[in-house]
């Protein structure tokens, strides 16, 4: 069977991301397309501070896991899209959300070939679901990105 072509879900999921944390009341942005690392930039610019952060997107109901190389990024927000199943076994549901720091995951355990983690080694993973709040928070924090405040040269 061909590998199932998911690119606009994917995009979707960043954009239903950057939605969230909007609403949330975090200022926040849609990284270029293809930026290795992150891909939607959440700000706060009152303390010219930014968070960096990676959307995994799963389209099945049920997916076991995802696939992560790489974490230069303060956030992964992993998003559950529940379009269903290719054989249509599995109904289609509603996204869920779960923002999780990296940091966090660094410490999961990965398989060797794939880099893919399985939700069920992430520890307290149902505790992540909708945390946006913990982005707002890691803006407020010491850890977080003073990019911003590279003053523009006269």
């Amino acid at each position: 069977m061909p590998r199932q072509n998911t690119r606009n879900e994917s995009e979707g999921a960043e954009f239903l991301v950057l939605g969230h944390l909007l609403i949330a009341g975090v200022p926040a942005f849609k990284a270029y397309s293809y930026t290795p690392a992150y891909d939607v930039v959440a700000t706060d610019p009152a303390r010219h501070t930014s968070a960096r952060i990676s959307v995994k997107s799963r389209w099945a109901t049920g997916a076991p896991g995802f696939i992560c190389k790489r974490f230069d990024c303060d956030f992964v927000v992993i998003v559950k899209l529940n379009r269903g199943s290719k054989d249509g076994r599995r109904k289609v549901g509603e996204p869920e959300f779960f923002v999780v720091p990296a940091k966090t995951l660094e410490a999961v355990p990965r398989s060797a070939k794939w880099n893919k983690i399985h939700f069920r080694d992430i520890p307290n993973f149902e505790s992540y679901r909708n945390r946006w709040e913990s982005v707002r928070e890691f803006l407020k924090s010491p850890d977080a990105d003073r990019a911003l405040t590279s003053e523009i040269p006269t």
